[in-house]
């Protein structure tokens, strides 16, 4: 049987935290909270006391006047009380949305700038996804907690209450109340933990419909769809896993049903007891009918009261596992220092080099770089190049601090990078990589990467070097055009190569000190990524840059390329110097170069 894993932070933590945040964002939501409670007890003593106070009046004959005061003062505080309760209602939750908002907003900061490592780490996705859900809508418990402390501190309050108003009864019934109220809360805690238990199982249904749609809607496969008659595929998929997601559904129903019915079962027993024992009292005791019709109604709430705090315990109680989780999210150690690290050192220029350097990947059974050093000088233009797998994209993201090494060091100006403050560090480089990332935004803010003080001279500039200056000229409104459809219905949308040109001219955009291309122009045409090759000395003037490409033609205009294969380097040099060394450059140049050469056979 798999072993459950405790929560890191208990109850008592959890709702410490959450107010915590309130205290800062929100202080009226605590407020709220017991405000809210303290009236819901003095609606439900009005009403508990209002038909005996009238009844006791018509029996002792009291005036009419008293009557109809008697009436009108309820009638007053209902009022008055029901008016204060539907004001919270409609001013409750937009404090509560803030304090969400603001557990958002740490979880969205710890996504967006959390170490690379982490977004890899598969412990960290899961808890990502989790803490995602806890805060995702009104009903997720960053949110609902607040309800269930309020419902927890009015069942508390009432509980107290009534008790010192039934404190005349025989606490027999009260036990006996207590114990069948106790009996009905453990079938409905058995119905909840059983949802509850099945819950991931429940998420996983719903996500694969929720993925099956998308993609079945999604522009990246819309053509696909349509060229391959994917259609009855799809909808055979969905079915399916609708199908199963019913019957689960249907499980869920039948296990509650049976929640439901001893619950049914367990108040008409309560119910028919404490008539009993009241009937008994009336008859031996001469306990009026104002009376009566007092405790009974208390008996009967008395119940209310106490499932009323058995079942927020238990909400809470789960509410908390999912506020834990947020936590973890949020606290989830980072490998790398950023704040607490050293400030990089300002030079005029950086050498960066990897020292004895081997890197392996989570759960992976072999390194994928190889005690490889490698000094990249100031000004260097580097070409590194080699097969599909070699690990040449593995060798940037060690340059560029991305990761840090399994063994060795990476050091620049001859320190190790460890020491300094990794977001600083990462400001030194401006890379073009092979996934892409391109938001719904105008052109000029994708290239910039940021909406406020865009110098828009630079950011022409930088369209002209990468060769994008048509085809944003085209536009309907030039840099101010949106990218893309998924949010702006009249967005662009831009082919590969122009995609991988904006790439390189928000790279240039950012003028850091060192430019990483990593396949900078894989989707290009044979013309277009001439013209890249011939802007490269413009690009990179003044910088040192490392071009990483599979193709070798485009290396002839780098002043060293290194050959990686296995992991190490296993050629050095020049472009001339690798051909007349005649190794794996020079065969992987001679294969590559057929395909340009006629008459030549493959």
């Amino acid at each position: 049987m798999k072993e459950k894993t405790r929560p890191k932070y208990g109850i008592v933590s959890n709702v410490g935290w959450m107010a915590k945040i309130a205290w800062r964002v929100r202080k009226r939501v605590l407020v709220f909270c017991f405000v809210t409670a303290g009236l819901e007890i003095a609606y439900n003593l009005a009403q508990l006391y209002v038909a005996p106070e009238i009844l006791s009046r018509v029996e002792s004959r009291a005036s009419l006047g008293s009557l109809l005061g008697t009436i009108g003062f309820f009638t007053a505080v209902l009022f008055l009380i029901q008016g204060l309760k539907s004001y919270l209602e409609e001013n409750t939750m937009f404090p509560r949305v803030d304090v969400r908002s603001a557990v958002i907003a740490k979880v969205n900061v710890k996504s967006n700038t959390t170490s690379f490592p982490n977004t890899l780490d598969a412990n960290f996705i899961k808890l990502r996804e989790k803490a995602h859900m806890a805060c995702e809508g009104n009903r997720e418990a960053t949110e609902l907690i607040w309800q269930t402390l309020t419902l927890l501190i009015q069942n508390i309050g009432g509980l107290v209450i009534y008790l010192t108003i039934l404190s005349r009864l025989d606490w027999t019934l009260l036990a006996v109340v207590a114990v069948t109220c106790v009996i009905g809360f453990l079938a409905s805690l058995h119905s909840n933990n059983w949802v509850f238990a099945h819950r991931e199982a429940e998420d996983v249904y719903y996500a694969k419909k929720q993925y099956i749609r998308g993609k079945a809607e999604s522009l990246e496969l819309a053509k696909d769809i349509r060229i391959f008659g994917l259609q009855n595929w799809m909808n055979e998929l969905l079915k399916n896993v609708h199908d199963v997601y019913l019957d689960f559904r249907l499980k869920v129903e039948r296990v509650r049903l049976l929640a439901d019915i001893t619950e049914a079962l367990l108040t008409a027993a309560r119910n028919g007891i404490a008539y009993v024992y009241l009937i008994r009292m009336a008859l031996r005791e001469g306990l009026g009918v104002p009376e009566f019709l007092l405790y009974f109604t208390a008996v009967t709430t008395f119940t209310t009261w106490v499932m009323g705090i058995l079942q927020q315990t238990v909400k809470l109680h789960q509410q908390s596992l999912d506020i834990s989780q947020v936590r973890e999210f949020i606290e989830y150690p980072e490998p790398f220092k950023f704040e607490e690290g050293e400030p990089v050192p300002r030079a005029q220029s950086y050498e960066l080099r990897l020292e004895n350097v081997s890197f392996r990947y989570p759960e992976a059974e072999e390194d994928t770089i190889h005690s490889l050093d490698l000094t990249v000088s100031p000004g260097e233009k580097l070409a590194v190049v080699g097969l599909n797998g070699a690990g040449k994209t593995t060798l940037v993201r060690l340059l560029c601090g991305l990761f840090d090494p399994t063994e060795g060091r990476v050091l620049l100006n001859g320190r190790d990078i460890r020491k300094f403050n990794r977001r600083e560090y990462y400001g030194l480089f401006s890379a073009v990589f092979q996934e892409f990332s391109i938001l719904n935004v105008t052109v000029a803010e994708n290239i910039a990467q940021t909406s406020r003080d865009i110098d828009y001279d630079k950011v022409r500039a930088a369209v002209e070097e990468a060769g994008l200056t048509k085809t944003i000229e085209e536009l309907p409104n030039g840099l101010e055009t949106h990218v893309g459809r998924e949010v702006y219905l009249d967005g662009a949308l831009f082919s590969g190569g122009q995609t991988q040109r904006l790439m390189l001219a928000r790279a240039l955009y950012k003028d850091a000190p060192i430019l990483l291309l990593d396949e900078p122009t894989a989707a290009l045409d044979p013309i277009a990524e001439n013209d890249i090759y011939m802007k490269y000395n413009d690009m990179t003037e003044g910088k040192t840059s490392v071009f990483i490409s599979h193709r070798l033609a485009s290396t002839r205009f780098c002043d060293r390329i290194i050959f990686v294969a296995d992991g190490h380097i296993a050629e050095e040099g020049t472009h001339e110097s690798l051909l007349a060394l005649g190794g794996q450059y020079a065969k992987l140049f001679e294969v590559q170069s057929r395909y340009y050469q006629e008459g030549k056979e493959f």
